[in-house]
């Protein structure tokens, strides 16, 4: 997994819970980095899921609840980060169309060894989606946060429902529809 999410996740955690938050779930993690990251290097996925566990016992919070949550967080770091690339979108449901096909081709010229989820679009009209997003990660949670922040950057609202197609999160459905 790419450093900038660790970068942007620990980030997340101190601005809302604290320095003191950080240190307690880096110190509760046996990390191979020992909490080391910096955005350009790759770490496990181990490492993450150690980082969500500690964090959702020390904050009282499921974990499911904190990933979405970073979600949200993150968008505004990747849009701070990459800003041509959604700049070159004129609507959120044209973003999230062109995930797949021109999002994560950028992403992969970038950080060729990422890995990154899949989205296969199944309809779209001008004011919904419903794709199924695909990941062995199972970070669905993560995915319906950065959803739902792109329609606020866009200064819009949206409905999300989402289905289970496998019971780990690694094969979602999203159904997406804009608000107003």
């Amino acid at each position: 997994m790419k450093g900038v999410i660790f970068t942007d996740f620990l980030e997340m955690v101190e601005s809302i819970y604290g320095l003191e938050v950080v240190d307690n779930i880096i110190e509760n993690s046996d990390l191979p980095s020992d909490g080391i990251y910096t955005s350009i290097g790759t770490y496990s996925f181990n490492e993450m899921v150690s980082l969500i566990t500690n964090l959702s016992e020390e904050v009282k919070t499921p974990a499911n609840d904190l990933i979405y949550a970073f979600g949200l967080y993150l968008f505004d770091g990747l849009s701070k980060s990459h800003p041509e690339v959604i700049e070159s979108y004129k609507s959120p449901i044209a973003m999230l169309y062109a995930i797949e096909d021109h999002i994560h081709v950028h992403v992969k010229k970038l950080y060729p060894d990422a890995e990154l989820p899949s989205f296969k679009i199944l309809e779209k009209t001008e004011n919904s989606i419903s794709m199924i997003y695909g990941s062995s990660r199972g970070l669905y949670k993560l995915a319906h946060g950065l959803i739902e922040k792109t329609f606020e950057h866009f200064n819009g609202k949206c409905t999300v429902t989402f289905e289970l197609l496998k019971e780990d999160g690694t094969e979602v459905k999203f159904d997406i529809v804009q608000n107003g």
